[in-house]
């Protein structure tokens, strides 16, 4: 064999080698790097080492899942739910007192019964106007205040039931205790005392029909508003139209008798019909046809007018 025929089989003989020993440093390398990461290379164990028996031989790996998403408990969760709550009975309402003595009852009238139906008014127990009439519909709302109030339900009004009443309200006014008229004229105005007078007072809402210092009738009136008031004072009727029409507000004044300017006293339909909820223009208003038409017969053209509040 020649030396060149040596040589390349030398040759090929050590590329064999090492090629076992790159692929023997590859797997090596590939093992180390699944094992631990901080190492590069890994030494063969020695022949004196051996592993502890508290030591594994294969190290620890970290668990991919974190410890907080692992239950618990493997008690299954279940709402709580509160204890329930002991039944306890309500105690019954004290029964109500015993009425005292009756102070106002059915079938009564007069101005005691108008103020209570003008206290209750003003809580809203009573609706309408008081009428100084003690009716069903007085009784039903004494009813209904005495059972808010925790009284005996009599309709009856006792002692007890009006001074619960006169405790929530106040004193009613008597534009309050006559709301829609009826009032008892005022005293009289000293210039009334004398001769034949329309005595008319504002505060009374009347006009007396006085006769050398008595009177005649007294009929309910209705005055202007705030900015056409009614004039106050001392006049005579000059002048008398049984079926006078306004020629400034083209409207019907019945009965008028004029005292001062375009004023007069004279029937009003709009007052019949709508009561105090308007005013005039600064006429005096009556209602009653029937008491004017009367009136409008008495009254003689120079007879005064004293209007007063």
């Amino acid at each position: 064999m020649s030396r060149d025929a040596i040589a390349r089989g030398r040759a090929a003989a050590g590329a064999v080698v090492a090629l076992a020993l790159a692929c023997g440093c590859t797997a090596q390398a590939v093992e180390t790097a699944g094992k631990d990461e901080k190492s590069p290379t890994t030494r063969p164990p020695s022949a004196n080492s051996s592993p502890t028996p508290s030591e594994s031989p294969l190290k620890k790996m970290k668990s991919p899942v974190s410890r907080a998403e692992l239950p618990q408990s493997r008690t299954p969760d279940v709402p709580s739910t509160p204890p329930p709550r002991p039944r306890t009975s309500t105690p019954p309402p004290p029964a109500p007192p015993e009425p005292g003595p009756v102070v106002l009852a059915r079938g009564q009238d007069g101005k005691k019964v108008r103020e209570l139906q003008a206290r209750l008014r003003q809580i809203g127990w009573f609706g309408q106007h008081p009428t100084g009439t003690y009716g069903p519909v007085t009784a039903t709302a004494v009813e209904g205040f005495q059972g808010k109030r925790g009284l005996l339900r009599t309709g009856a009004t006792d002692t007890r039931t009006w001074d619960r009443l006169l405790a929530m309200t106040r004193e009613p006014t008597r534009h309050e205790l006559y709301p829609d008229g009826g009032m008892p004229p005022a005293k009289p105005d000293r210039r009334c005392l004398t001769g034949r007078v329309m005595c008319i007072s504002k505060e009374s809402r009347t006009l007396t029909w006085m006769v050398d210092g008595k009177a005649v009738t007294t009929v309910d009136v209705r005055f202007g508003s705030e900015f056409t008031p009614t004039r106050e004072g001392e006049f005579q009727v000059f002048w008398k139209n049984r079926d006078h029409v306004s020629t400034l507000y083209d409207t019907p004044m019945p009965y008028a008798m004029f005292f001062s300017g375009g004023q007069a006293v004279h029937y009003s339909s709009d007052f019949a019909a709508r009561g105090y909820n308007g005013a005039s223009h600064g006429c005096v208003n009556v209602r009653d046809k029937k008491g004017i038409a009367k009136l409008f017969k008495q009254v003689k053209t120079g007879d005064k007018v004293v209007i007063y509040k």
